[in-house]
């Protein structure tokens, strides 16, 4: 399926093939999403089928402003209505009680919904056309690199997705934050642009964390996800150079590196894309990267550890469950 621009024309048919029950994928400021109606069951079970997805793992609904809150969830704490009113349209998702109206296909079987405003004009301008909310994940294989260019939701699902609105590059490049407030503490779900420390501040509310083992069902917490189908290794600056200078003699594998140094020199004759400096930008660009090479003839991806302060929580959270494996001393090269 070819992107097309999504001028006024293309997101009125757009609108019109989710009232149909197809899926349409379209730009958010976070990734692209693979959309269908989130009132309509057989439309939402097309999203679980076109990507792979298994059916027990609850999808975002997209909704077009905070008014229609109240048509997706119950019992909707004060602190609730104060995020969203802050932080929306933005990358904040909101877990509350499902309204009984809410498919269970949409929540995984589960009786939660995952809640957001998209900050895109193409995402809000999609949704005012169709007039509801948009069940809309990743528009990608199931586990794989979300997509952030219209180009790659083409590349993951073909002709899997009815129609593929080019709204130009995703800003902000990453999944959005997941805040569950369903239960009697709030709790951060997922990290994204909006830091912990951004949602305790406005709160004044201290977010805690899952627990060790504890099982939760919600967007992007498998434990491997957002990974290439490359190999891929997570190391310290000390351990690439020391793998890079080992294979350099042995010229075993052909490897990709995704380096944060910028002495990460290319004499060593492997395919190297120098990352930017600060969270923000770093993020931008990750899964393009990653995309880039994972398409590349290499055996081997590399990446470099980026700093694990808050402004990395996000990035570092999606680099740990995309990389297969976390390097130590002790790894051989492997690409069994």
């Amino acid at each position: 399926m070819n992107p097309v621009i999504a001028d006024e024309a293309a997101i009125l048919k757009a609108a019109d093939l989710l009232r149909q029950g197809r899926l349409v994928a379209f730009p958010t400021e976070t990734v692209y999403g693979l959309g269908a109606d989130a009132k309509n069951p057989e439309a939402v079970k097309r999203i679980f089928a076109a990507k792979g997805r298994p059916v027990d793992h609850p999808l975002i609904v997209h909704i077009p402003d905070v008014a229609t809150f109240e048509d997706w969830a119950i019992e909707i704490p004060e602190i609730a209505w104060k995020l969203a009113k802050h932080f929306w349209p933005g990358p904040l998702t909101i877990v509350l009680k499902k309204h009984p109206d809410v498919p269970m296909e949409v929540t995984g079987g589960q009786n939660t919904v995952a809640l957001r405003v998209p900050n895109h004009p193409v995402a809000l301008s999609v949704l005012q056309a169709f007039g509801s909310g948009i069940a809309a994940p990743s528009a990608n294989r199931f586990c794989r690199i979300s997509p952030t260019q219209a180009s790659h939701v083409e590349e993951e699902l073909g002709d899997k997705v009815d129609m593929i609105l080019d709204g130009g590059a995703c800003q902000v490049g990453l999944e959005s934050t997941i805040v569950d407030l369903s239960g009697e503490r709030p709790r951060l779900l997922r990290p994204g642009q909006i830091s912990k420390s951004d949602i305790e501040q406005f709160l004044q509310v201290k977010l805690e964390l899952p627990e060790n083992n504890e099982q939760i069902h919600a967007p992007g917490l498998m434990e491997v996800h957002y990974a290439p189908e490359t190999q891929t290794m997570l190391c310290t600056t000390v351990q690439l150079q020391k793998k890079l200078q080992e294979n350099t003699i042995q010229k075993k594998y052909k490897i990709g590196v995704l380096a944060y140094s910028k002495n990460i020199s290319q004499q060593y004759g492997v395919q190297v894309l120098i990352m930017p400096k600060s969270g923000s930008d770093y993020a931008h660009n990750l899964y393009s990267s990653l995309r880039a090479l994972d398409n590349d003839d290499i055996d081997i991806i590399l990446v470099e550890q980026p700093p694990q302060t808050e402004e990395w929580q996000a990035v570092n959270d999606r680099l740990k469950k995309s990389t297969k494996v976390m390097f130590s001393d002790k790894n051989e090269l492997s690409t069994g």
